[in-house]
């Protein structure tokens, strides 16, 4: 259960801003506003007891829920890592290609518009049912990313797309990966930046009931991802870390929108930051927004002993 407090969200951006002041960002003015507001904050009697509790939800069952309303363009993360992730697909070359955690299929149909053969799994049926229509040509398989359907070195390139920040382990994962590819096969990944989980970016969802929940999700740190992928022979070529105007990173499509009063906390999710403009301003610029991972399958891969030609 997730205890969420619309105070201590505002308190927490206060707190950020002011941690920037601290540090020589701000002046005096800012800081002497802050610290100000905070006052007012802790003396708003609408907020004292404007909290709920909040479900922890899985995967499977989240994204069931989800999966109706999954690439409405109010998705604002497609925005952020598609011309990144695009990016690097247009530089590799075509083969087999396998989407982990292919949700509606999005990653998948760029990659069949590509010229790549491809398989996509996924751990949510409704997902692959979407996929399947979306790319007809595609091989679309139910399976968990910590035991792929898919045999040692059958492809070339993995792409993942805003997955493991819902796995609590990388280590499994990116040995799968390594697994499924081929000596100098590609992988790519994107994610929820850990600053932008941190500052509350994880998906709400409703339950049949009503009831407030949120997508079970883990802060990955940049060298997590980094560590996990070197054991299992997967070397680093580059890595992303896109932005996104100032916004208020708890905010979501189904987000409503705040006018600048308090509440009414009883709509959730909520959005917060227009409560608290020059605070959140200040918390969150230059926050990044995802992170855009591309691996390597080394030339000799301590995972197979197998050797590589062309690798550079």
């Amino acid at each position: 259960m997730i205890y969420e407090h619309p105070l201590a969200y505002l308190l927490g951006l206060e707190g950020l801003a002011l941690m920037r002041g601290f540090t020589g960002e701000f002046d005096r003015d800012f800081v002497d506003s802050r610290i100000a507001e905070v006052r007012r904050l802790l003396d708003e009697a609408s907020l004292a007891n404007a909290a709920v509790d909040v479900d922890r939800v899985d995967t499977i069952e989240g994204y069931r829920r989800w999966s109706d309303t999954y690439d409405q363009p109010g998705n604002a993360a497609f925005s952020i890592d598609e011309p990144e992730v695009k990016r690097i697909l247009d530089s590799l070359p075509t083969g087999v290609a396998l989407d982990a955690a292919c949700g509606t299929g999005r990653y998948a149909q760029w990659l069949a518009e590509r010229g790549h053969r491809v398989i996509g799994v996924d751990s949510s049926p409704d997902m692959l049912a979407r996929a399947r229509v979306r790319v007809p040509p595609g091989e679309f398989l139910l399976g968990d990313l910590y035991q792929l359907p898919v045999a040692d070195s059958e492809v070339d390139l993995v792409v993942c797309g805003l997955a493991l920040t819902h796995l609590p382990a990388l280590k499994p994962v990116m040995a799968e990966f390594a697994r499924v590819l081929r000596a100098g096969g590609h992988l790519v990944i994107a994610d929820v930046h850990p600053e932008a989980v941190a500052r509350g970016s994880i998906p709400p969802v409703r339950g049949p009931d009503g009831r407030p929940g949120r997508l079970v999700s883990y802060r990955h740190l940049i060298g997590d991802y980094l560590r996990t992928a070197l054991q299992v022979g997967l070397q680093p070529r580059s890595c992303e870390e896109p932005r996104t105007p100032t916004r208020d990173h708890a905010e979501s499509p189904d987000s409503h929108p705040a006018s600048g009063t308090m509440g009414p906390w009883d709509v959730w999710p909520w959005s917060l930051a227009a409560l608290i403009p020059e605070a959140a301003q200040a918390a969150n610029e230059g926050v990044p927004a995802m992170l855009i991972w591309h691996f390597q399958l080394t030339k000799f891969s301590t995972r197979t002993g197998r050797r590589c030609r062309g690798f550079g």
